[in-house]
């Protein structure tokens, strides 16, 4: 806080010395963790070992910082002044920070007179730190309650920002398709390929900052597989490789006296993978739509979550009698 730098995700608005909150369980199952200045409740999120985090289908990213309410004016005192007091920082820092947060410029004696009626933002940081991360650099600076933050703050919560910083928390299922035949394909015989509907429904996480009142859901809804075969010696069905879901099922499973129709979802491999296998990569696109406080809402890019299964691809045997 002495250079006014990015505090760590982990470090949320909470207690009297500003300490992260802890995780709440309730009773219904619910979870709700502060990371930095917001609430995460991932309870509509997916999960199991096999989830995964969202790869938006653009060059859009995350926020690697942010903006929320940090301090109450007593809470940015007790953060402040020891270090002041320490001198670590050099007189000239510490005077420009008493200045503008004692002497008035623009905060007089740490806004107490307001206390009770809005707070200090601070920045934070995603914990993993990407690209971007040491871009919010502000100093804390004060809202007052009910109030937005200033225009000219990039990435202050907002409930748009919100449902950003929620999307980078949901977490989809595995990919990982049913093919038939299961074990082994043959050469020119056509490989059936779903996904289990039960698995595939609709994940959210609803993202807050409980202290002034705003939220934002991100929900993402499966809507398309794509099958990449591994070789290019292999027909996809349909021939564009991406099967669209219908009725809440992504691809058909193959049942007795389907034989002799071709897949809506699946491929047909030309070439034995010999000794080896054939990597078929399957890919869901999720899409990703958003609710806020006030009404907001919109659209967020597009998200993709793929795996990678063995595929043992043989020739047909022919019996000479």
């Amino acid at each position: 806080m002495a250079t006014a730098g990015p505090a760590h995700a982990e470090k949320g608005f909470g207690s009297t010395d500003g300490e992260t909150q802890e995780a709440d369980s309730g009773k219904d199952g619910t979870v709700s963790v502060t990371v930095g200045g917001v609430v995460f409740d991932r309870s509509k999120n997916g999960s199991g070992n096999s989830a995964g985090a969202l790869t938006s289908a653009t060059s859009w990213t995350p926020p690697p910082c942010w903006y929320a309410p940090k301090y109450t004016p007593e809470q940015l005192q007790k953060e402040m002044e020891p270090i002041w007091d320490a001198g670590s920082t050099g007189y000239e820092w510490d005077a420009k920070q008493r200045d503008r947060y004692v002497n008035g410029h623009p905060y007089k004696d740490f806004n107490k007179d307001k206390a009770g009626k809005g707070y200090f933002w601070d920045s934070f940081v995603d914990e993993d730190f990407p690209p971007g991360w040491d871009s919010c650099d502000e100093q804390p600076f004060w809202v007052d309650q009910g109030d937005p933050p200033p225009a000219d703050i990039e990435n202050a919560v907002t409930p748009e920002i919100l449902a950003e910083l929620a999307y980078a928390e949901i977490r989809v299922p595995s990919t990982e398709v049913t093919l038939a035949p299961a074990a082994e394909t043959k050469v020119n015989l056509p490989t059936w390929a779903w996904l289990d509907a039960a698995d595939f429904k609709p994940v959210s996480v609803t993202a807050s900052v409980p202290v002034i009142g705003i939220s934002a859901t991100a929900t993402a809804e499966p809507v398309a597989l794509r099958i990449q075969p591994g070789t290019q010696d292999a027909v996809t069905y349909p021939a564009s490789g991406v099967c669209e879901i219908n009725d809440g099922r992504i691809g058909e499973p193959y049942a007795r006296g389907k034989a002799n129709r071709t897949p809506p979802c699946g491929v047909r491999y030309l070439r034995s993978s010999g000794d080896g296998t054939y990597p078929l990569q399957a890919t869901v696109t999720w899409k990703i739509e958003w609710t806020g406080t006030g009404g907001a809402g919109g659209d967020l890019p597009d998200g993709t979550f793929g795996a990678t299964q063995d595929v043992v691809v043989q020739e047909i045997q022919a019996v000479n009698r």
